[in-house]
């Protein structure tokens, strides 16, 4: 118990500085942007412990840009999902590991920006990171990007695992030289977390869950996110390792387009 209580201070610590250093300023607009319902919470306001990477307010990602309705760097999530999530990390911490998340709630408008993305096939510049082998062409067909996403009904999220004590990830400097996804863990970019065979957001067969490409430790890895995740109510999709949704969903046909921000989760009385 005083191993996982000085572990987790230790996480709070560092979520707490990383959440000061990067937060951004939420746009004029804000105070017009429809609000998130009573049930929604930052997943920090729940589990400080756990890790956030959130890539979408960061050029990091497969566009190559900041998407649209990403204001802060903020996890957001129904509260079952929420608490759940903090039931998972809990075990985790006690096998010397934590959760990392990279995406959870995504307004409907960032999956727009998404579309228009995939639609202009002459923008290609983060392609020999995350999509080497796939041409853009393809992208809706073979399912990467669609005009709905589960992550919209606030209880899907995008997770890894990091092994305690955390590393720090570097940052990422637009321009710099990429590495395709599926590279060896030593020569892609370098995430601190543990080798699940691929990088996040890697469109390509070998981030299916259960790819029988992927064996060793790499794929006992994905076995244990995934064992973990699924003893709490979490269900994977088999295309993607690190895509999980909460079940049953609180709004399982609702696409909400608040933004990612503090100020989503306000509520004025």
């Amino acid at each position: 118990m005083t191993r996982l209580t000085t572990v987790a201070r230790a996480l709070i610590t560092t979520a707490a500085v990383l959440l000061a250093s990067t937060a951004l300023t939420p746009t004029a607009r804000a105070g017009t942007d429809p609000k998130a319902p009573k049930d929604f919470v930052a997943l920090r306001s729940v589990d400080p412990t756990i890790m956030q990477e959130m890539r979408y307010v960061t050029p990091h990602n497969f566009v190559g840009e900041r998407i649209d309705g990403y204001r802060q760097p903020l996890c957001i999530l129904t509260r079952p999902a929420a608490e759940a999530l903090h039931q998972a990390q809990r075990t985790l911490l006690r096998k010397g590991y934590t959760l990392k998340v990279y995406d959870c709630y995504r307004p409907q408008r960032a999956v727009d920006h998404f579309v228009r993305w995939a639609e202009d096939l002459g923008d290609q510049k983060m392609k020999r990171e995350f999509y080497p082998n796939v041409d853009k062409t393809r992208l809706f067909t073979d399912g990467y990007i669609a005009a709905k996403s589960g992550h919209s009904r606030g209880s899907t999220l995008d997770v890894t695992l990091v092994r305690l004590p955390a590393k720090p990830t570097r940052p990422y400097h637009p321009g710099e030289p990429l590495v395709p996804c599926f590279a060896p863990k030593a020569e892609r970019f370098p995430d601190n977390s543990v080798d699940m065979g691929t990088g996040f957001d890697c469109f390509d067969t070998l981030s299916h869950t259960l790819d029988p490409r992927v064996q060793g430790h790499q794929r006992a890895n994905r076995l244990l996110l995934k064992s973990t995740l699924e003893g709490f109510g979490f269900v994977n999709l088999a295309e993607e390792w690190w895509h999980y949704t909460f079940k049953p969903e609180a709004y399982p046909d609702t696409y909400f387009d608040f933004p990612v921000s503090w100020a989503s989760l306000t509520r004025t009385h």
